[in-house]
């Protein structure tokens, strides 16, 4: 039997051998990965390794995705190329509903630049009306920051008050075609990140309450947040760290974190 012994022995360290490829990461950046990973569930592979970049590692995406914790859990042609032209001129704005903890709707209202993707505004009110919306565009756009184009959808909310205050300001209004909310993509992906990286984890208590939370999450979305359309940066560009211990700063109650060199 000792020759069997020895042939599997062999044999299964045949079969282990290297077979060459990526060098394995060390140590702490494996751990430093699963600490990402326990912490942020809701994040995937391409924003820990946005966040690993800013932080100065080295890393390739598949390797954060081997190393991350394993849960069970198109525009035309023609669209992409006007958006590239005239991404820095033109802004998006848009209205989703809130239930409370009583039931009651609030109605938030989002203004977002396609250039940086930046969340520029938003506010919440009870009872949505023109003349509300009017004096969210004035104070969103102060001075000469209006952008010379904004697209919406065809709400009725945007009457004749909302359409003469953009034309006062300088901005061709651009409404979207019925029935197609796709026309108005960066808005509807923004509520959809809202959505699902804070609201669908809170209960909301009242219009002061979601007011407090959607603004710090406005924050970590502009400051913090990484982005794949941005070349894995955040709307305001956060610089590279490379030397420092690692901390982190919980945001939104621990929901999300801040990670970053001191």
């Amino acid at each position: 039997m000792r020759w069997h012994r020895v042939g599997f022995r062999h044999y299964w360290r045949w079969k282990s051998r290297s077979s060459g490829g990526r060098p394995r990461i060390n140590t702490e950046l494996r751990v430093l990965i699963r600490r990402i990973s326990v912490e942020n569930p809701l994040w995937g592979a391409p924003r820990i390794h946005g966040e690993l970049l800013k932080l100065g590692f080295e890393v390739a995406q598949p390797s954060v995705a081997k190393y991350m914790v394993k849960r069970r859990e198109p525009p035309s042609q023609g669209w992409r190329t006007f958006l590239r032209n005239h991404a820095p001129e033109i802004a998006a704005m848009d209205f989703f509903v809130v239930p409370t903890i009583g039931f009651d709707l609030l109605y938030a209202f989002v203004i977002v630049r396609l250039d940086r993707r930046d969340l520029i505004w938003i506010n919440v009110t009870a009872n949505p009306t023109a003349e509300w919306v009017a004096r969210q565009i004035t104070e969103a756009f102060p001075w000469d920051e209006a952008p010379h184009f904004l697209i919406r959808d065809r709400d009725r909310i945007y009457g004749s008050v909302v359409t003469r205050r953009l034309r006062a300001m300088g901005i061709r209004d651009k409404p979207t075609a019925p029935g197609s909310p796709w026309q108005n993509g960066f808005a509807e992906r923004l509520i959809g990140s809202i959505r699902r990286d804070c609201l669908d984890h809170m209960v909301v208590f009242g219009e002061a309450h979601l007011r407090r939370i959607l603004r710090s999450y406005a924050r970590y979305y502009n400051d913090l947040r990484t982005h794949r359309s941005l070349d894995k940066d955040a709307p305001v560009s956060r610089p590279v760290q490379r030397t420092g211990s690692i901390k982190s700063s919980p945001i939104l109650g621990g929901l999300h974190h801040h990670y970053a060199r001191v």
